[in-house]
């Protein structure tokens, strides 16, 4: 690995700031061309499922891409504004309401792009993946330079050649992409090996959820009963209070965008809620929460008392399991299960807006083993869940980790030896 120089580095004023006196800074449309790609017909299926490869701007968050699942024919790339690109290519969505605006990745393969994706032609001036990972550490930058309104804004062409960028010595860009690609390497190495955990669970989770496995020892029947029977209330709505700043002082306010998919209490946008009324709407230990409309409708979680004091929100349907007749954990591990997902779409689809009241979530059928066998199952899930949980940790601590090399090593702060 890469090690930083021990020697003093000269400094100069620059428009980006501070940088080594012996790197210089320069506008992108200057130093490379660029393009944009463009879609043929939808209504023409003579330019569709072709060989040749063809991406969109949702394909930009896989970052090296390698691969895409869209394809064009010859006709379709004659016969519109798409062009075929060559490989190494730095990428940038243009478009998009969601991350994809100003969203940074590379194409390690030759193929065409839709008029949401800029690319920057490799050019003698920059080596790729240097130019890359500067851009992809900008992603906010990018954004802020977009163009119409918050909602809907976008890049351009025009945009994108303005943006100034530092160019170290070319020996120094190499040094700095290969020290960052070290990181990114062991990030996807890690997020390859959570998403094969996560299938291992997931396929342990049916087996288990369902009987078709059964942990050593058990051996009797399952009955069938309502969430309702195995739960101490009928099912009751939260409050419906104003969110505040987050206040240690204060319960914090979960509400459904705070559940995040895995059904864990998300603290990225921590709110309090102030209001006399919430002491009533305190979560409790067995207490199980569902989403009861929109998008999330279906979506659950289950108090930890390490998230600690929290009040429930107005969207959100909360059910106290009863722990003489079942076991929280694994009623819980059970809304994550493909059954209870598609209960979810049968229920939740039966009027325009999606949704499920608590007389519904009181009638769902769930099978249940003794409460010895449903704890003896909730723990072996609460093992892989953990296992899962210290892995995802460790990817976070990778991406602080790149993030600060980026900080210190795109700006010129720390120099590698080259």
């Amino acid at each position: 690995m890469n090690t930083t120089t021990q020697h003093k580095t000269s400094y100069k004023n620059s428009p980006l700031g501070l940088i080594p006196k012996d790197w210089e800074v320069k506008k992108i449309g200057k130093i490379a061309k660029t393009t944009a790609g463009g879609t043929p017909s939808t209504h023409k299926l003579e330019y569709w499922n072709g060989d040749i490869k063809w991406m969109s701007s949702g394909d930009l968050n896989f970052k090296r891409i390698y691969d895409v699942k869209g394809r064009i024919t010859v006709d379709g790339l004659k016969n519109s504004s798409t062009k075929v690109i060559p490989s190494n290519c730095v990428l940038i969505g243009l478009a998009g309401q969601g991350k994809t605006r100003g969203t940074v990745a590379m194409n390690m393969v030759e193929l065409c792009t839709n008029q949401s994706v800029a690319a920057i032609l490799p050019s003698k001036e920059f080596y790729e993946d240097y130019l890359y990972h500067n851009l992809d550490y900008r992603y906010f930058e990018l954004r802020q330079l977009s163009t119409g309104d918050g909602g809907r804004g976008g890049l351009n062409l025009n945009i994108i050649n303005s943006i100034s960028v530092p160019i170290p010595p070319f020996p120094e860009q190499t040094a700095i992409a290969n020290c960052l690609s070290t990181w990114d390497k062991a990030i996807e190495k890690q997020n390859a090996l959570i998403a094969q955990k996560e299938l291992a669970k997931k396929a342990l989770m049916q087996q288990l959820l369902s009987g078709k496995k059964r942990l050593k020892g058990f051996s009797g029947e399952w009955k069938e009963v309502r969430l309702g029977e195995i739960s101490k209330n009928k099912g009751e709505y939260g409050i419906n209070a104003a969110a505040v700043e987050f206040d240690d002082k204060l319960p914090a306010y979960i509400r459904i965008t705070d559940i995040d998919d895995d059904g864990n209490f998300s603290t990225e946008k921590k709110k309090s809620v102030d209001d006399k009324k919430s002491k009533n709407f305190y979560l409790n230990t067995n207490d199980l929460v569902f989403a009861r409309t929109g998008a999330t409708v279906g979506k659950s979680y289950l108090y930890n008392e390490n998230d600690g004091e929290l009040v429930f929100a107005g969207f959100l349907i909360r059910f106290k399991i009863d722990p003489k007749k079942a076991d929280s954990y694994f009623i819980w591990s059970f809304t994550k299960t493909k059954l209870y997902w598609d209960w979810v779409t049968s229920v939740s689809m039966r009027s325009g807006q999606p949704g499920i009241n608590s007389q519904e979530y009181s009638l769902m059928k769930i099978n249940l083993p003794s409460i010895a066998e449903q704890t003896a199952i909730a723990k072996v899930l609460q093992c892989a869940d953990d296992e899962l949980q210290l892995l995802k940790k460790k990817l976070e601590q990778l991406k602080e980790q790149k993030k600060g090399l980026m900080q210190v090593l795109l700006t010129g702060k720390k120099r590698l030896k080259f």
